[in-house]
């Protein structure tokens, strides 16, 4: 069985900022075939649940409120890439459109609703590792595995 990490969230875990999961059964199907390993990167990082929502301003990650908490988004995504080292998991799974996890779109940084092409903190650190990056959205798309 190979070993798949996830958005903690994806299966159900009260982690979003909202203090809520989003369960998705694709990703709980996944766990038929395959070891999962939740992470949330944003608790990893140090932030609490709930939060405000935070979204990418460039480089920079910064919640609606202003402040900026692009320390804790890097230092989490370091420490779910070490616990992806650590199973040796070679795909993630992770929720689409996170500032955080999104892998192919995330939100624009005017808190507007407005998706932009891009990946979230962990997404990217996680492709730049070599680990296969999927989110919910991919699944119901058929491309995995």
């Amino acid at each position: 069985m190979s070993v798949i990490l996830v958005s903690a969230c994806l299966v159900g875990c009260s982690c979003r900022y909202k203090g809520d999961g989003c369960e998705n059964a694709l990703v709980i199907d996944l766990a038929r075939d395959h070891v999962l390993v939740p992470v949330c990167p944003e608790q990893l990082g140090g932030l609490p649940t709930p939060r405000n929502p935070s979204e990418r301003i460039g480089d920079r990650v910064v919640m609606n409120n202003g402040r900026d908490v692009t320390e804790a988004y890097h230092k989490g995504a370091a420490e779910a890439l070490r616990i992806a080292k650590l199973v040796g998991a070679e795909t993630a799974v992770l929720k689409a459109k996170s500032p955080s996890c999104g892998n192919r779109m995330i939100y624009d940084g005017s808190f507007s609703g407005n998706l932009i092409p891009g990946a979230g903190v962990t997404a990217a650190l996680f492709k730049e590792n070599g680990i296969r990056v999927l989110s919910e959205v991919d699944l119901e798309q058929g491309l995995f595995p």
